[in-house]
């Protein structure tokens, strides 16, 4: 069994486990939100985005196109191509902002959520 790790949604203040064997989508995915979007899952569309803040992870080969070297660099990658290798911080951005800011069971919109 893989270990798992503890990942913080920034925009949210929630945290999720996500076993090192699993990509960060999947796990956002099992918070049970509705509207997450998902392409292709290769690392190919861009629709998964998200800043890791802290933390050492695993990440796989992305289009160039979807995320440029300088993203890169700046922490900027794609959630289905990215696997835990300790506790990880992450903010959300472009599509993923709205499925995974709206819709938290029992709270009201964050106010860190931005579109």
């Amino acid at each position: 069994m893989a270990n798992k790790h503890r990942v913080h949604i920034e925009n949210t203040g929630e945290d999720y486990l996500c076993a090192e064997d699993e990509n960060l989508l999947r796990g956002m995915e099992m918070l049970g939100r509705r509207g997450i979007p998902v392409g292709c899952r290769g690392g190919g569309c861009g629709v998964c985005k998200v800043r890791i803040t802290s933390g050492e992870y695993l990440a796989r080969k992305m289009s160039k196109s979807c995320v440029s070297d300088e993203e890169l660099a700046a922490g900027i990658v794609l959630a289905c191509r990215v696997f835990p290798r300790s506790e990880l911080s992450l903010t959300v951005l472009g599509k993923m902002v709205k499925a995974v800011c709206n819709g938290i069971p029992g709270q009201e919109r964050q106010t860190a959520c931005t579109d």
